[in-house]
């Protein structure tokens, strides 16, 4: 899929979270890029480049004090590469964007990696 096509899918995945939670995005970018770095997939321990989609890099909004100001904003980072390797059609691409701004943007509100896994695992089961 092109960059531009793949970047537009993002940003609709943004514009589809509920106002409430786009109202309260503070201090954050979301951005594309192909693959992950090394040094991103050593910090979750990630073995394979294609298993790791996203990633929060930040201070959540939960651990925020009132000393948190000036600072360079949050990243989340959505990989296109591995994405497209777990996805066949555009359609599933579409869906799984979807998936993991949620994800990542759970994380900027303050939920861990465990709490999300379960969340993920209950909804799975309702489908």
């Amino acid at each position: 899929m092109e960059r531009e096509k793949f970047e537009t899918l993002v940003a609709r995945a943004i514009d589809n979270l509920p106002l409430e939670f786009q109202r309260k995005l503070e201090n954050v970018d979301v951005v594309v890029e192909e693959w992950p770095a090394p040094g991103q997939l050593r910090r979750p321990k990630h073995i394979h480049p294609t298993q790791l989609l996203g990633l929060y890099q930040g201070v959540p909004q939960t651990r925020r004090g009132r000393g948190y100001g000036l600072v360079l904003p949050d990243k989340i980072s959505i990989f296109q590469k591995p994405i497209e390797a777990q996805c066949r059609f555009d359609d599933e691409i579409e869906a799984k964007i979807e998936e993991v701004v949620r994800h990542e943007i759970a994380h900027h509100f303050g939920l861990d990696e465990e709490t999300l896994r379960k969340i993920e695992g209950e909804k799975r089961k309702r489908k």
